[in-house]
């Protein structure tokens, strides 16, 4: 499994914006994912961002600008609307390439408008037998691939995958709603929606108990989430599970019995834990990493910050630090940052 992150993406990006030709005039996505490509390298070259309605229809967004009617009625307003009118060269960008469909329909459609620009296409991640089918791509990858900015899209690795509910699905609970009791029953009831599956997933898998099947079952027909399996724990009640500690070791022999491909997990811990006793990958949802037998835990970063002041570690740098310093440290930093006062 090839996965990537927006923190790797913007990485990549960055220093893919380097080696693009330096004359290039405008940027323009391919929605939906091409878009989040396009907008980055916008910003990181400064250039004129578009989607492909508006290079057709001769409208762009300008560096700095988030709309004409902000400039006024003045001649920059009028060198605004008109950038189109003279010709430009033109990256239209998509995040992928697979099959090479989505772009060649693209092109088709921009060279049916016999427009005066000098138009290129570009993908940062590109199939390897499909590196033809643009001008320019960033790096040659091979499937099966995962993207952060499009985890619950993907149809056939939804089919074939176990997912979490509890921090993945929805929120945690918080301790105080978490008392095997009616309190939880209200969450179970009420729990606010995180990642939402557009595909129908293979297993749900869960360590919520058996007995609280009814309010989960309801609680995901009511936010269409489609599931071929749902796997709760079959034990007495939430103090043997926590004193037995079975969340990951439930999780991970679901994982094994049922073949899947992939898990996707919150907490790192269990991730990590997961990984370790199903010898197969489990895709931390919390740290938006891929993480393989064997791995060490990073530890999971703080929910919030105590005080918006003081910003965080950034993840992308702790995640860079995190193998070259002891883990009894790292720990530390973890459980204080963002707690500082």
């Amino acid at each position: 499994m090839n996965f990537r992150s927006i923190a790797q993406l913007s990485d990549q990006l960055l220093a893919w914006t380097r080696r693009l030709p330096a004359d290039i005039d405008l940027v323009v996505g391919i929605p939906r994912s091409g878009m989040l490509v396009a907008s980055i390298v916008s910003c990181y070259r400064s250039i004129p961002l578009a989607d492909v309605d508006g290079l057709l229809e001769g409208r762009c967004y300008r560096t700095g600008r988030t709309k004409a009617g902000s400039l006024g009625d003045g001649p920059e307003a009028e060198a605004h609307l008109r950038f189109l009118d003279q010709p430009r060269r033109v990256l239209v960008l998509d995040d992928t390439v697979w099959s090479g469909a989505s772009i060649r329909r693209t092109r088709e459609r921009i060279e049916a408008a016999g427009l005066p620009h000098r138009v290129e296409y570009g993908a940062v991640y590109v199939r390897p037998e499909k590196t033809d089918a643009v001008d320019h791509y960033c790096e040659a990858l091979n499937g099966p691939r995962l993207f952060e900015w499009n985890l619950f899209q993907h149809k056939e690795i939804l089919a074939d995958a176990c997912v979490d509910i509890d921090g993945v699905l929805c929120y945690d609970p918080r301790a105080a709603d978490n008392d095997d009791g009616e309190r939880y029953r209200q969450f179970l009831q009420n729990a606010r929606p995180l990642f939402r599956p557009e595909r129908e997933v293979g297993w749900l898998v869960t360590s919520r108990l058996e007995r609280y099947r009814p309010e989960t079952e309801a609680w995901l027909r009511e936010h269409g989430i489609a599931y071929r399996e749902l796997v709760m724990l079959d034990c007495p009640d939430g103090t043997t599970r926590r004193q037995l500690k079975l969340h990951g070791a439930h999780k991970a022999s679901v994982y094994r019995e049922t073949g899947a491909s992939l898990f996707f997990e919150s907490d790192v811990r269990q991730a990590v834990e997961i990984a370790n006793l199903a010898q197969r990958p489990v895709l931390c949802t919390d740290t938006m990493q891929l993480i393989q037998p064997g791995m060490l835990p990073l530890g999971r970063p703080p929910a919030a910050l105590a005080d918006a002041s003081v910003p965080s570690l950034p993840r992308r740098v702790a995640r860079r630090v995190a193998p070259l310093i002891p883990r009894p440290v790292l720990g530390l930093l973890l459980r204080s940052n963002g707690s500082r006062r």
